[in-house]
């Protein structure tokens, strides 16, 4: 059966007396057990309960926009509506009382312990021992990607292993970040050795997204070899190779690109995607959800390789969009460009003047309404090359966002070549892979011949390469600063790179102007007050998340983290 096809029944697996219905998994109400007489006889049962599993899977309090949202609690990205707590992510304002909520993981990982404690009960003349496996592999990859994930963000977790029969049985403690890390690759390693080198269908989790699994967890912990030797065993694979259009795979054309590991799917009408209303901005009828930064823009090289900050890099502040590296105009849409609105009317894309030429009011203002995007720009991925890809209501899409792509597994090989100060030579030919796919030129390698040096290059090529796809905050509340002298501070990136202004471009569009990228004239001296978007702060604290007040209530053996 395909996976389209028990969409439906999954659903209502999850909706009815088979499935927990509460946000809470400390819910123990009888009306979520299943009757001896009525599943668990055939393999379509268990396939349709492993269905059930991969709702919201990667991240159970957002679903699959957890993806664009989690770059807005870092400098390149910004929410203005503090939808789900993002905002106060990005300006240091969490508490117990208001912070996103990813301990709600423990849903997804109750709805994988349904699976691998049940699974048995299905006679062995309805599903082999090699279709068990291939089931199990699955619903073990997503437990063991919960627990990763719950130790990356809270640091102790609770292992969960089982179903609590009981709600006392459910009030466990948390077990050390050690442990917990341990316990989630135990399951991914597991998980490796059983499940298919291919998907049996889209959507489904097979041995490159799990090995991809190891390798960013392995990053993200400093566990460089480990992430070195996943990342590698993916390239071995041969199944995945950079899509020669980078914006190719972002666009709903090109959701079978050879550069995706897995996505999180989704299916019209059935299972739709119902965020792409997110994407646009105000005159689009959108709501600008999401939105790169000024920060971001700054972070992209000039055309000839050198930084904005170089002397003689021919930078100039008033066309600051001018004579940049190619990719940020496949990244950033900035005031100035040509744009074709939902309207299919094409227009110039202009959010820094109030008023249009024609004395109009301009609906894409950055403080036309709370729903225009208050940085001035929009991410570009996935909304480009038209917006005809997409249902006239912007809420009932198959839209596919991309979980695991191949140019992260090229990057985190970097970052280990250089942490673990291997073959650096081989770090650079991965950035000049992305470089001149983009668009871009190669690396001048006379201007990086150290560990230090290189390892600033990979990590600035890492954040350009994955803007907009949720890396940059996991990424710098890890990174170790380093001074001048290559050094470590004692502070990570993310206690410098935080705090203080937040700030937007000001200016206006000269509409006679015929090249796009000097199209928005920039006033670097405008007041500060216009452009300051939000003073921002950040503490130690927010290394990690708190646990809401909530789950501490129903668990009295929770302990909060240090400083909530």
């Amino acid at each position: 059966m395909k996976l389209k096809k028990i969409f439906v029944w999954a659903i209502c697996l999850l909706s009815t007396s088979l499935f927990t219905a509460c946000d809470d998994f400390f819910d123990l109400s009888p009306k979520d057990q299943l009757t001896d007489n009525n599943f668990w006889q055939t393999e379509s049962d268990v396939n349709a309960a492993v269905t059930a599993a991969y709702n919201w899977w990667p991240n159970n309090y957002l679903g699959s926009k957890f993806i664009f949202y989690e770059d807005s609690y870092s400098d390149i990205g910004f929410n203005y509506t503090n939808a789900s707590y993002m905002r106060d992510m990005g300006r240091g304002g969490v508490s117990a009382a208001g912070a996103p909520n990813y301990w709600r993981q423990y849903e997804t990982i109750r709805r994988c312990n349904f699976v691998i404690e049940n699974i048995d009960r299905v006679p062995a003349s309805e599903l082999s021992e090699e279709a068990k496996n291939e089931y199990l592999a699955q619903v073990r990859a997503i437990r063991g990607y919960s627990h990763a994930y719950l130790a990356t963000w809270y640091g102790d977790a609770v292992i969960m292993d089982f179903i609590p029969a009981t709600a006392d049985e459910a009030k466990v403690a948390r077990d050390p970040e050690a442990d917990v890390k341990a316990f989630a690759m135990e399951d991914l390693r597991w998980s490796v050795e059983h499940i298919n080198e291919k998907p049996a269908e889209k959507g489904r989790i097979a041995k490159g997204a799990v090995l991809s699994m190891i390798a960013r967890f392995n990053l993200l912990w400093g566990n460089y070899q480990e992430a070195l030797d996943a990342a590698n065993q993916v390239i071995a694979l041969g199944q995945y190779e950079l899509d020669p259009d980078f914006l190719n795979m972002f666009s709903m054309n090109g959701q079978n690109s050879k550069e995706i590991i897995c996505t999180y799917e989704h299916v019209k009408t059935t299972y739709a995607y119902t965020d792409v209303i997110r994407f646009y901005n105000n005159a689009d009828g959108g709501w600008a959800s999401y939105t790169p930064t000024k920060n971001m823009v700054d972070m992209f090289e000039m055309a000839n390789g050198m930084r904005i900050d170089e002397p003689g890099s021919g930078y100039d502040p008033v066309h600051p969009f001018a004579n940049r590296d190619p990719r940020l105009k496949n990244t950033v849409i900035y005031s100035g460009l040509d744009w074709m609105g939902r309207n299919n009317v094409p227009r110039i894309f202009n959010t820094l003047d109030k008023t249009l030429p024609d004395g109009s009011n301009n609906n894409d203002y950055y403080l036309a309404a709370d729903n225009a995007s208050h940085t001035g720009m929009l991410w570009a991925k996935y909304l480009y090359p038209n917006q005809s890809q997409y249902s006239t209501s912007m809420n009932d899409d198959a839209l596919c966002p991309i979980l695991f792509r191949y140019a992260e597994i090229l990057l985190t090989k970097a970052e280990c070549l250089v942490e673990l100060n291997q073959d650096l030579s081989e770090a650079l030919n991965i950035v000049d892979q992305l470089r001149l796919r983009g668009g871009h030129i190669a690396v001048d390698r006379s201007k990086y011949t150290t560990q230090a040096q290189i390892r600033e290059l990979v990590r600035r090529e890492r954040t350009i390469e994955l803007a907009g796809e949720g890396f940059r905050y996991e990424d710098i509340v890890r990174w170790d600063e380093y001074d001048a002298s290559g050094a470590k501070t004692g502070r990570k990136v993310a206690e410098t790179v935080m705090p203080g202004d937040l700030l937007r471009f000001c200016g206006t569009v000269d509409y006679d102007e015929p090249d796009p990228d000097r199209r928005a004239v920039i006033n670097p001296d405008a007041p500060i007050e216009d452009q300051r978007i939000e003073v921002r702060y950040f503490n130690k604290r927010q290394l990690h998340l708190p646990l809401q007040q909530a789950e501490l209530d129903a668990n009295p053996n929770l302990v909060q983290n240090e400083g909530y």
